[in-house]
C-alpha cells in the first residue's frame, strides 16, 4: 500500500503577466516573494520544479504584488536595476541556493562563464554542478541564469529558450 504524506501543500499564487518576450507566469507566497517565475510555454517545467523544492504545491490565481509587477515591468522597458526590488525566495538544495544568490549578484549588462561562477563560489571544479543548478534556478531574470555563458562566450542552455536568452542579453547591452 503506497505512502500518502501527511504534509500540507505548500499554497502560492499564480499570475501571468505580459512581457516583449512572452507571457511570465509569477508564482509568490502569502507575504508577496517571488517563489518563481517562468513562461507560460513552460508551465510544466516549472511546475515539477515548485515539486521538487516544496513537495506537494496548490497553486491558485493570485495578483502577485503591485510593486513586483512594477518592477518587472520597469525592468522590460529598460530601467534595469529594477530586478533589485522584488523580494524573492527559494528552496533548494545548500548548492543550489548559494549559486542562485551568486547569480543575482552578477550585474546587468555583465556575463561570467559557468567556470567563472564556481570559481566565485569557491569551488572551482564544479562547473557542471553550476550548470545544473543553474538549469533548476525557479525564478528566471530575477535570478538571472541567462547571464551565464560557455567558456567561449557562446549562449548556450537557457531553460526560456536561446532566443529568450539572447533578447535579455541585448536588452541589457550584452553583445551577442
Amino acid at each position: 500500500m503506497p505512502v500518502r504524506s501527511t504534509k500540507t501543500p505548500e499554497r502560492f499564487g499564480l499570475d501571468r503577466m505580459a512581457t516583449p518576450i512572452g507571457i511570465a507566469l509569477l508564482v509568490t507566497d502569502a507575504e508577496g516573494n517571488l517563489r518563481a517565475l517562468d513562461w507560460d510555454h513552460y508551465e510544466h517545467r516549472m511546475r515539477e520544479l515548485l515539486r521538487l523544492h516544496y513537495g506537494a504545491v496548490d497553486l491558485s490565481h493570485r495578483p502577485a504584488p503591485a510593486g513586483m509587477r512594477t518592477a518587472l515591468s520597469g525592468y522590460f522597458e529598460g530601467d534595469l536595476g529594477q530586478l533589485a526590488g522584488v523580494a524573492w525566495r527559494v528552496a533548494g538544495t545548500p548548492f543550489q541556493q548559494k549559486v542562485w544568490t551568486a547569480l543575482a549578484q552578477i550585474p546587468a549588462g555583465t556575463t561570467m562563464s559557468y567556470g567563472a561562477m564556481a570559481a566565485r563560489i569557491a569551488m572551482p571544479k564544479a562547473i557542471r554542478a553550476v550548470g545544473h543548478a543553474n538549469g533548476s534556478n525557479p525564478i528566471s531574470v530575477v535570478l538571472p541564469c541567462h547571464r551565464l555563458v560557455g567558456a567561449d562566450g557562446s549562449l548556450v542552455k537557457y531553460g526560456g529558450g536561446l532566443e529568450r536568452k539572447r533578447w535579455l542579453l541585448r536588452h541589457e547591452g550584452v553583445e551577442v
